[in-house]
C-alpha cells in the first residue's frame, strides 16, 4: 500500500532552520519510473495550497517559488525514495502545514492535481 509520511516541522523563530523529510514507499511509489517527482506544497490558512519546491527523480530537475529562492533546499537521497527540504531564515509568512507529494504520471510540477499521492502534512509555525 502507498504511503507518503512527512515528518520535521515544528516551532522556531524568525530567522531559524528546519529540515522537512519525506518518505515514499509502496506499490506504485518503490520503483521510480520515467515521471517519478516529489515535492513539497504549503497551504496556510485561508490560502491555497502551493507548491514550495520539486524534484524530478529523472535528471534531478529542482524547481522553486520564487518566495524561497535561496532559503530553501530540496534534495533526494540517492538510495531509497526519500526527498528533504531545508529551510533556513524561516520567516513568519513560511508558517503553513508542508504537505509532501509524489508524482507518477505526466504532468506540471508547479500544479497539485499532478501529484497522486499526498502525505498528511507537517506543521511549520515561525514566531516573530
Amino acid at each position: 500500500q502507498a504511503q507518503v509520511v512527512e515528518s520535521g516541522g515544528g516551532l522556531v523563530e524568525a530567522g531559524g532552520s528546519l529540515r522537512l523529510s519525506c518518505a515514499a514507499s509502496g506499490r506504485p511509489l518503490d520503483t521510480p519510473a520515467t515521471d517519478y517527482a516529489m515535492g513539497w506544497f504549503r497551504q496556510a490558512p485561508g490560502k491555497e495550497r502551493d507548491l514550495v519546491a520539486a524534484i524530478t527523480w529523472r535528471g534531478s530537475t529542482r524547481i522553486y517559488d520564487d518566495s524561497v529562492k535561496g532559503r530553501f533546499t530540496i534534495a533526494r537521497s540517492s538510495t531509497n525514495n526519500t526527498v528533504y527540504l531545508h529551510m533556513k531564515d524561516l520567516q513568519p509568512d513560511d508558517t503553513a502545514i508542508y504537505y509532501c507529494a509524489v508524482r507518477t504520471t505526466p504532468g506540471a510540477l508547479t500544479i497539485p492535481r499532478s501529484y497522486s499521492f499526498w502525505g498528511q502534512g507537517t506543521q511549520v509555525t515561525v514566531s516573530s
